[in-house]
């Protein structure tokens, strides 16, 4: 994994989810997904190395957001649109701890997106944010099905349990069912577990068009070799 420290001249941006701003405290991300069409990042990069084997960390971050959100409209903030904002990294430089607090200082509205239950150290501060939304994204129930996709995330157990804390904390929670693996996710079995977790629910087919298919392949061919022809109807 190749880390490295750099320095951003802006750090909101505007964003077609449903936000007015997006955030990314970092470039490419740890957690490394075999499905990830976030990868198309790369090309605004001078990385050689694959996607989720880098990671460039915005280390002025905290100092660039605390001049921008004293002049920007007050809005919606998504940690993060395009990388985990709790990928391992963020043990060490606490970009997004430092982030939040900044945000919740000017009263903007967030929402953080994760895989991570690593978004439970920062509960203290998300109980501070004016208006909040907390959400995992969940793949599977199915424990080999993280592993073989999502290997470097937290555990499925682990987001469910992270979201029955911050449900019992006040927050409003959500998730994401996302990508829908042919075969393998289990939307129904999915929502049974979320019950009484979360206010709202998205869910998001599998994407492939971003140069993710040979990842995709080979780890199916690798675990799941019977689904092949059900996922090479999603090309």
């Amino acid at each position: 994994m190749k880390i490295t420290e750099v320095k951003c001249k802006t750090l909101m941006g505007k964003t077609g989810l449903p936000a007015d701003y997006c955030l990314n405290p970092y470039i490419g991300c740890a957690h490394g997904c075999k499905y990830c069409y976030a990868r198309f990042m790369k090309k605004y990069t001078k990385h050689q190395e694959p996607w989720g084997e880098f990671v460039d960390v915005k280390i002025n971050a905290p100092e660039i957001l605390k001049k921008e959100a004293k002049i920007k409209p007050k809005g919606r903030v998504y940690l993060s649109s395009v990388t985990d904002p709790y990928q391992p990294l963020e043990k060490k430089y606490k970009l997004t701890r430092e982030i939040l607090k900044i945000l919740a200082k000017y009263d903007f509205s967030v929402t953080v997106q994760t895989k991570s239950d690593l978004v439970l150290r920062d509960l203290d501060i998300l109980k501070k944010v004016k208006d909040i939304q907390v959400g995992f994204t969940i793949t599977t129930t199915d424990e080999q099905v993280r592993q073989a996709f999502e290997p470097r995330t937290s555990p499925i157990e682990n987001r469910f349990q992270a979201l029955k804390l911050l449900k019992e904390n006040g927050l409003t929670t959500f998730c994401m069912i996302a990508p829908i693996l042919p075969g393998l996710t289990d939307v129904v079995a999915i929502k049974k577990r979320l019950n009484g977790l979360v206010d709202f629910i998205w869910e998001d087919n599998l994407n492939i068009k971003y140069g993710n298919w040979p990842d995709i392949e080979k780890t199916v061919l690798k675990f799941y070799p019977n689904l092949l022809p059900e996922f090479k109807k999603r090309i």
